[in-house]
Protein backbone atom coordinates (compact mmCIF):
# COMPACT_ATOMS: atom_id res chain seq x y z
CA UNK A 1 0.00 0.00 0.00
CA UNK A 2 2.96 2.21 0.74
CA UNK A 3 4.74 1.68 -2.41
CA UNK A 4 1.06 2.41 -4.18
CA UNK A 5 0.44 5.74 -2.29
CA UNK A 6 4.22 6.49 -3.15
CA UNK A 7 4.16 6.04 -6.82
CA UNK A 8 0.99 8.01 -6.90
CA UNK A 9 2.15 10.61 -5.40
CA UNK A 10 5.27 10.57 -7.45
CA UNK A 11 2.64 10.53 -10.27
CA UNK A 12 0.78 13.34 -8.91
CA UNK A 13 4.42 15.26 -8.39
CA UNK A 14 4.95 14.77 -12.06
CA UNK A 15 2.17 15.47 -13.13
CA UNK A 16 2.32 18.49 -11.11
CA UNK A 17 5.71 19.69 -12.56
CA UNK A 18 4.58 19.19 -15.96
CA UNK A 19 1.60 21.51 -15.34
CA UNK A 20 3.84 23.87 -13.94
CA UNK A 21 5.91 23.99 -16.44
CA UNK A 22 3.88 24.23 -18.81
CA UNK A 23 2.22 27.19 -17.33
CA UNK A 24 5.82 29.11 -16.80
CA UNK A 25 6.90 28.20 -20.68
CA UNK A 26 2.81 29.83 -21.80
CA UNK A 27 4.25 32.67 -19.39
CA UNK A 28 7.38 32.91 -20.88
CA UNK A 29 5.90 33.12 -24.55
CA UNK A 30 3.43 35.61 -23.61
CA UNK A 31 5.75 37.62 -21.59
CA UNK A 32 8.00 36.99 -24.71
CA UNK A 33 5.33 38.34 -27.62
CA UNK A 34 4.17 41.53 -24.81
CA UNK A 35 7.94 42.36 -24.89
CA UNK A 36 7.88 42.17 -28.81
CA UNK A 37 4.71 44.23 -29.34
CA UNK A 38 6.59 46.86 -26.99
CA UNK A 39 9.71 46.98 -28.88
CA UNK A 40 7.90 47.15 -32.14
CA UNK A 41 5.01 50.00 -30.72
CA UNK A 42 8.53 51.97 -29.32
CA UNK A 43 10.46 51.47 -33.14
CA UNK A 44 7.21 52.49 -34.60
CA UNK A 45 6.38 55.62 -32.34
CA UNK A 46 10.05 56.92 -32.96
CA UNK A 47 10.01 56.64 -36.58
CA UNK A 48 6.62 58.58 -36.31
CA UNK A 49 8.16 61.28 -33.74
CA UNK A 50 8.23 64.68 -35.08
CA UNK A 51 10.59 67.42 -33.51
CA UNK A 52 9.77 70.55 -33.00
CA UNK A 53 12.18 73.95 -30.91
CA UNK A 54 15.14 73.13 -32.76
CA UNK A 55 16.32 75.97 -34.20
CA UNK A 56 17.24 77.60 -30.76
CA UNK A 57 19.34 74.59 -30.60
CA UNK A 58 20.96 75.25 -33.86
CA UNK A 59 21.78 78.28 -33.05
CA UNK A 60 22.82 78.13 -29.41
CA UNK A 61 26.59 79.31 -28.80
CA UNK A 62 27.45 75.71 -27.73
CA UNK A 63 26.17 74.04 -31.55
CA UNK A 64 27.69 77.25 -33.39
CA UNK A 65 31.46 76.25 -31.40
CA UNK A 66 31.04 72.47 -32.19
CA UNK A 67 30.11 73.24 -35.84
CA UNK A 68 33.53 75.45 -36.24
CA UNK A 69 35.45 73.30 -34.40
CA UNK A 70 34.19 70.47 -36.96
CA UNK A 71 34.79 72.62 -39.89
CA UNK A 72 38.07 73.30 -39.59
CA UNK A 73 38.88 69.35 -39.52
CA UNK A 74 41.81 68.87 -41.52
CA UNK A 75 41.89 72.61 -42.59
CA UNK A 76 44.03 74.04 -39.23
CA UNK A 77 46.85 75.82 -40.95
CA UNK A 78 44.55 77.11 -44.02
CA UNK A 79 44.57 81.13 -43.98
CA UNK A 80 40.98 81.28 -44.07
CA UNK A 81 40.29 79.06 -41.25
CA UNK A 82 43.32 80.64 -38.93
CA UNK A 83 41.69 84.14 -39.69
CA UNK A 84 38.43 82.98 -38.98
CA UNK A 85 39.68 81.48 -35.41
CA UNK A 86 41.28 84.73 -34.10
CA UNK A 87 38.26 86.68 -33.95
CA UNK A 88 36.25 83.13 -33.07
CA UNK A 89 33.97 84.70 -30.46
CA UNK A 90 32.79 87.88 -32.28
CA UNK A 91 32.48 85.73 -35.56
CA UNK A 92 30.21 83.10 -33.70
CA UNK A 93 28.11 86.00 -32.09
CA UNK A 94 27.82 87.40 -35.43
CA UNK A 95 26.31 84.46 -36.81
CA UNK A 96 23.84 83.64 -34.17
CA UNK A 97 22.78 87.18 -34.33
CA UNK A 98 22.17 86.59 -38.32
CA UNK A 99 20.30 83.09 -37.78
CA UNK A 100 17.84 84.72 -34.81
CA UNK A 101 16.93 87.57 -37.20
CA UNK A 102 16.56 85.62 -40.10
CA UNK A 103 19.19 87.85 -41.96
CA UNK A 104 21.45 85.45 -42.70
CA UNK A 105 22.32 84.88 -46.26
CA UNK A 106 25.41 82.43 -47.51
CA UNK A 107 28.44 84.20 -49.65
CA UNK A 108 28.16 83.12 -53.28
CA UNK A 109 29.86 79.51 -54.17
CA UNK A 110 32.93 78.96 -55.84
CA UNK A 111 32.72 76.76 -58.66
CA UNK A 112 35.50 74.58 -60.12
CA UNK A 113 35.60 71.30 -62.53
CA UNK A 114 37.61 67.80 -61.37
CA UNK A 115 38.09 64.95 -64.01
CA UNK A 116 39.33 62.32 -61.31
CA UNK A 117 38.41 60.01 -62.93
CA UNK A 118 34.49 61.89 -63.94
CA UNK A 119 33.91 65.60 -64.84
CA UNK A 120 32.68 67.07 -61.89
CA UNK A 121 31.27 70.45 -61.13
CA UNK A 122 32.02 71.22 -57.01
CA UNK A 123 30.68 74.20 -55.50
CA UNK A 124 32.51 75.45 -52.54
CA UNK A 125 31.50 77.28 -49.73
CA UNK A 126 32.86 80.14 -47.87
CA UNK A 127 34.30 78.86 -44.84
CA UNK A 128 31.58 81.18 -42.55
CA UNK A 129 29.36 78.92 -44.25
CA UNK A 130 30.45 75.81 -43.87
CA UNK A 131 30.41 76.47 -39.97
CA UNK A 132 26.00 76.53 -40.71
CA UNK A 133 26.06 73.64 -42.35
CA UNK A 134 27.78 72.02 -39.42
CA UNK A 135 25.40 73.33 -37.05
CA UNK A 136 22.48 72.19 -39.38
CA UNK A 137 23.77 68.97 -39.48
CA UNK A 138 24.68 68.39 -36.02
CA UNK A 139 20.95 68.66 -35.06
CA UNK A 140 19.21 67.01 -38.32
CA UNK A 141 21.37 63.85 -38.30
CA UNK A 142 20.68 62.43 -34.85
CA UNK A 143 16.91 62.63 -36.55
CA UNK A 144 17.51 60.95 -39.49
CA UNK A 145 19.69 58.82 -38.73
CA UNK A 146 17.29 55.98 -37.40
CA UNK A 147 15.67 56.11 -40.48
CA UNK A 148 18.63 55.02 -42.76
CA UNK A 149 18.69 51.07 -43.22
CA UNK A 150 22.00 49.54 -42.09
CA UNK A 151 23.46 49.18 -45.61
CA UNK A 152 23.22 52.68 -46.81
CA UNK A 153 27.30 54.28 -47.00
CA UNK A 154 28.80 57.64 -47.80
CA UNK A 155 28.64 60.91 -45.21
CA UNK A 156 28.03 58.20 -42.24
CA UNK A 157 30.13 57.66 -38.97
CA UNK A 158 32.05 54.19 -39.41
CA UNK A 159 30.16 53.94 -43.06
CA UNK A 160 32.70 55.18 -45.43
CA UNK A 161 34.15 53.42 -48.58
CA UNK A 162 35.93 51.00 -46.86
CA UNK A 163 32.99 49.84 -45.07
CA UNK A 164 31.04 49.39 -48.42
CA UNK A 165 33.75 47.22 -49.85
CA UNK A 166 33.43 45.17 -47.52
CA UNK A 167 29.98 44.68 -47.08
CA UNK A 168 29.86 44.10 -50.92
CA UNK A 169 32.65 41.17 -50.48
CA UNK A 170 29.99 40.08 -47.28
CA UNK A 171 27.30 39.90 -50.01
CA UNK A 172 29.63 38.31 -52.61
CA UNK A 173 30.07 35.18 -50.57
CA UNK A 174 26.67 34.86 -49.24
CA UNK A 175 25.13 34.72 -53.01
CA UNK A 176 27.36 32.68 -54.70
CA UNK A 177 28.75 30.79 -51.65
CA UNK A 178 32.48 30.47 -51.70
CA UNK A 179 33.31 30.59 -55.49
CA UNK A 180 31.22 28.03 -56.07
CA UNK A 181 29.28 27.30 -59.15
CA UNK A 182 25.54 27.28 -59.20
CA UNK A 183 23.74 25.91 -62.06
CA UNK A 184 20.42 26.37 -63.50
CA UNK A 185 17.84 24.89 -64.63
CA UNK A 186 17.68 24.41 -68.65
CA UNK A 187 20.90 26.10 -68.68
CA UNK A 188 24.13 24.20 -68.61
CA UNK A 189 26.40 27.11 -68.43
CA UNK A 190 27.37 27.56 -64.36
CA UNK A 191 27.27 31.51 -62.71
CA UNK A 192 28.28 32.29 -59.84
CA UNK A 193 25.00 34.70 -59.33
CA UNK A 194 23.92 38.10 -60.49
CA UNK A 195 24.05 41.77 -59.53
CA UNK A 196 21.87 44.39 -60.31
CA UNK A 197 24.28 47.83 -60.89
CA UNK A 198 21.88 50.94 -61.04
CA UNK A 199 23.05 54.83 -61.24
CA UNK A 200 20.96 57.62 -60.88
CA UNK A 201 20.97 59.86 -63.98
CA UNK A 202 22.39 63.49 -62.47
CA UNK A 203 21.26 62.93 -59.26
CA UNK A 204 22.52 65.90 -57.45
CA UNK A 205 21.20 68.04 -60.16
CA UNK A 206 18.14 66.56 -60.73
CA UNK A 207 17.10 66.55 -56.63
CA UNK A 208 13.88 68.33 -56.42
CA UNK A 209 13.29 70.81 -53.51
CA UNK A 210 9.61 69.66 -53.41
CA UNK A 211 9.88 66.17 -52.77
CA UNK A 212 12.50 66.90 -50.71
CA UNK A 213 10.51 69.08 -47.63
CA UNK A 214 7.97 66.97 -47.75
CA UNK A 215 10.17 64.29 -46.57
CA UNK A 216 11.73 66.18 -44.19
CA UNK A 217 8.39 67.57 -43.07
CA UNK A 218 7.65 64.12 -41.95
CA UNK A 219 10.42 64.78 -39.10
CA UNK A 220 11.03 68.22 -38.76
CA UNK A 221 8.17 70.40 -37.73
CA UNK A 222 10.63 73.61 -36.95
CA UNK A 223 9.38 76.06 -39.95
CA UNK A 224 12.49 78.32 -39.13
CA UNK A 225 15.05 75.40 -39.12
CA UNK A 226 13.35 74.44 -42.74
CA UNK A 227 13.58 77.71 -43.82
CA UNK A 228 17.62 78.19 -42.97
CA UNK A 229 18.04 74.47 -44.88
CA UNK A 230 16.02 76.20 -48.05
CA UNK A 231 17.83 79.47 -47.59
CA UNK A 232 21.13 76.72 -48.16
CA UNK A 233 19.80 75.12 -51.16
CA UNK A 234 18.64 77.91 -53.15
CA UNK A 235 22.15 79.67 -52.75
CA UNK A 236 23.24 77.18 -55.67
CA UNK A 237 21.93 78.15 -59.55
CA UNK A 238 20.50 75.91 -61.36
CA UNK A 239 19.04 75.93 -64.83
CA UNK A 240 15.64 74.65 -63.64
CA UNK A 241 14.55 76.56 -60.20
CA UNK A 242 13.27 74.25 -57.58
CA UNK A 243 15.68 71.18 -59.02
CA UNK A 244 19.16 70.83 -57.74
CA UNK A 245 21.88 70.87 -54.65
CA UNK A 246 25.74 71.97 -54.44
CA UNK A 247 27.68 68.98 -55.00
CA UNK A 248 30.70 69.55 -52.22
CA UNK A 249 28.47 71.33 -49.38
CA UNK A 250 28.16 68.95 -46.09
CA UNK A 251 24.22 69.87 -46.34
CA UNK A 252 23.95 68.03 -49.93
CA UNK A 253 25.88 65.34 -49.06
CA UNK A 254 23.41 64.62 -46.04
CA UNK A 255 20.56 66.05 -47.58
CA UNK A 256 21.17 63.49 -50.54
CA UNK A 257 20.74 60.30 -48.04
CA UNK A 258 17.87 61.62 -46.47
CA UNK A 259 16.12 61.89 -50.02
CA UNK A 260 16.98 58.35 -51.39
CA UNK A 261 16.21 56.87 -47.86
CA UNK A 262 13.00 56.31 -49.48
CA UNK A 263 14.10 54.54 -51.93
CA UNK A 264 16.33 52.14 -49.42
CA UNK A 265 13.06 51.54 -47.27
CA UNK A 266 11.01 50.51 -50.85
CA UNK A 267 14.13 48.11 -51.56
CA UNK A 268 14.17 46.71 -48.34
CA UNK A 269 10.54 46.36 -46.84
CA UNK A 270 8.21 46.66 -50.07
CA UNK A 271 10.84 44.17 -52.76
CA UNK A 272 12.18 42.01 -49.90
CA UNK A 273 15.46 42.65 -51.16
CA UNK A 274 18.19 40.58 -48.77
CA UNK A 275 21.24 41.74 -50.33
CA UNK A 276 21.44 45.53 -51.56
CA UNK A 277 23.54 48.08 -50.97
CA UNK A 278 23.78 52.01 -51.74
CA UNK A 279 26.73 54.40 -51.70
CA UNK A 280 25.32 58.19 -52.60
CA UNK A 281 23.70 57.65 -55.99
CA UNK A 282 25.18 53.75 -56.92
CA UNK A 283 23.29 51.04 -55.66
CA UNK A 284 23.52 47.11 -55.71
CA UNK A 285 21.36 44.09 -55.60
CA UNK A 286 22.54 40.51 -55.33
CA UNK A 287 20.77 37.65 -55.94
CA UNK A 288 20.79 34.00 -57.83
CA UNK A 289 17.65 35.32 -60.31
CA UNK A 290 18.41 37.20 -63.01
CA UNK A 291 14.93 37.44 -63.80
CA UNK A 292 14.03 38.63 -60.60
CA UNK A 293 16.84 41.21 -60.55
CA UNK A 294 15.42 42.50 -63.84
CA UNK A 295 11.93 43.06 -62.02
CA UNK A 296 13.35 45.03 -59.68
CA UNK A 297 15.18 47.23 -61.76
CA UNK A 298 12.08 47.99 -63.60
CA UNK A 299 10.13 48.49 -60.20
CA UNK A 300 12.90 50.93 -59.05
CA UNK A 301 12.91 52.91 -62.05
CA UNK A 302 9.08 53.41 -61.42
CA UNK A 303 9.27 54.40 -58.05
CA UNK A 304 12.10 56.76 -59.00
CA UNK A 305 10.27 58.52 -61.28
CA UNK A 306 6.92 58.55 -59.27
CA UNK A 307 7.67 59.31 -56.07
CA UNK A 308 11.33 60.95 -56.44
CA UNK A 309 10.93 62.63 -60.11
CA UNK A 310 14.49 60.92 -60.39
CA UNK A 311 15.21 58.50 -63.06
CA UNK A 312 18.15 55.32 -63.34
CA UNK A 313 21.00 55.78 -65.84
CA UNK A 314 19.91 53.85 -68.98
CA UNK A 315 23.09 53.13 -69.49
CA UNK A 316 24.57 52.19 -66.36
CA UNK A 317 21.62 50.40 -65.01
CA UNK A 318 21.92 46.82 -65.52
CA UNK A 319 22.18 42.90 -64.69
CA UNK A 320 25.39 41.47 -64.87
CA UNK A 321 27.02 38.15 -63.60
CA UNK A 322 29.23 37.91 -60.71
CA UNK A 323 31.71 35.70 -61.97
CA UNK A 324 34.26 38.20 -63.87
CA UNK A 325 33.76 39.85 -60.64
CA UNK A 326 32.23 43.38 -60.38
CA UNK A 327 33.34 47.12 -60.66
CA UNK A 328 32.69 49.21 -57.41
CA UNK A 329 33.59 52.48 -55.68
CA UNK A 330 36.96 51.94 -57.86
CA UNK A 331 37.65 48.55 -57.52
CA UNK A 332 37.19 45.25 -59.13
CA UNK A 333 36.37 43.25 -56.10
CA UNK A 334 35.67 39.52 -56.81
CA UNK A 335 34.66 36.61 -54.25
CA UNK A 336 38.55 36.70 -52.48
CA UNK A 337 40.25 39.61 -53.51
CA UNK A 338 39.59 43.26 -55.09
CA UNK A 339 41.66 45.15 -57.46
CA UNK A 340 42.44 48.82 -58.32
CA UNK A 341 40.35 49.50 -61.46
CA UNK A 342 42.99 49.70 -64.52
CA UNK A 343 41.73 53.30 -65.03
CA UNK A 344 42.78 53.92 -61.44
CA UNK A 345 46.05 52.31 -62.00
CA UNK A 346 46.81 54.41 -65.12
CA UNK A 347 45.93 57.52 -63.36
CA UNK A 348 48.52 56.94 -61.05
CA UNK A 349 51.07 57.07 -63.44
CA UNK A 350 49.74 59.78 -65.25
CA UNK A 351 50.04 61.82 -61.74
CA UNK A 352 53.55 60.66 -61.21
CA UNK A 353 54.61 61.28 -64.96
CA UNK A 354 53.28 64.95 -64.02
CA UNK A 355 54.77 64.92 -60.66
CA UNK A 356 58.45 64.85 -62.57
CA UNK A 357 58.02 67.38 -64.91
CA UNK A 358 57.16 70.06 -61.86
CA UNK A 359 59.45 68.44 -59.97
CA UNK A 360 62.02 69.64 -61.94
CA UNK A 361 60.57 73.21 -63.19
CA UNK A 362 60.65 73.70 -59.55
CA UNK A 363 56.37 73.98 -59.61
CA UNK A 364 55.76 71.18 -57.16
CA UNK A 365 57.54 70.66 -53.51
CA UNK A 366 58.55 67.58 -51.93
CA UNK A 367 56.11 67.61 -49.40
CA UNK A 368 53.36 68.17 -51.80
CA UNK A 369 54.25 65.34 -53.95
CA UNK A 370 54.27 63.23 -50.53
CA UNK A 371 51.09 64.28 -49.17
CA UNK A 372 49.21 63.53 -52.37
CA UNK A 373 51.11 59.84 -52.52
CA UNK A 374 49.57 59.57 -48.79
CA UNK A 375 46.39 60.05 -49.58
CA UNK A 376 46.64 57.82 -52.88
CA UNK A 377 47.86 55.04 -50.58
CA UNK A 378 45.28 55.12 -48.28
CA UNK A 379 42.69 54.61 -50.28
CA UNK A 380 44.57 51.75 -52.45
CA UNK A 381 45.38 49.86 -49.06
CA UNK A 382 41.47 49.41 -49.42
CA UNK A 383 42.07 46.42 -52.13
CA UNK A 384 45.06 43.92 -52.44
CA UNK A 385 47.54 46.40 -53.56
CA UNK A 386 50.41 45.81 -51.81
CA UNK A 387 53.11 45.27 -55.29
CA UNK A 388 51.33 47.58 -57.16
CA UNK A 389 52.13 50.30 -53.90
CA UNK A 390 55.36 49.35 -53.59
CA UNK A 391 55.93 49.86 -57.44
CA UNK A 392 54.15 53.10 -57.18
CA UNK A 393 56.21 54.40 -54.33
CA UNK A 394 59.73 53.57 -55.46
CA UNK A 395 58.87 55.21 -58.19
CA UNK A 396 57.90 58.62 -56.02
CA UNK A 397 61.22 57.72 -54.42
CA UNK A 398 63.14 58.29 -57.88
CA UNK A 399 61.29 61.70 -58.63
CA UNK A 400 62.19 63.57 -55.06
CA UNK A 401 65.63 62.02 -55.45
CA UNK A 402 65.63 63.92 -58.65
CA UNK A 403 66.56 61.25 -61.15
Amino acid sequence: MKGLRLGSVQRGNNDFNINNRRNVNVGNRFDNRRGMTLRLFRASADTMKTHRNLFQKLCSYDNLLLAFMNARKGKAKKEYVIEFGQNLENNLYALQWELLTHTYRPKPLTTFTVHDPKTRKISASNFRDRVIHHAVCNIIAPIFESRFICDTFANRKGKGTLAALNRFQHFLLKVAGSGRPICRERDKNPNFGFALKCDIKHYFETVDHVVLFSILRKRIKDEELLWLIRVILENHRTPTPGKGMPLGNLTSQFLANVYLSELDNFAKHKLKAKYYLRHVDDFVLLGKNKELLEQYRVLMDAFLKQNLKLELHPDKSRVVPLRCGLTLLGFRIFHHYRLLKKSNRNRIYKRLAKFREKFKRGEITKEKILLSMAGWDGYAKMGNTFRLRERVWADARTIIAGH
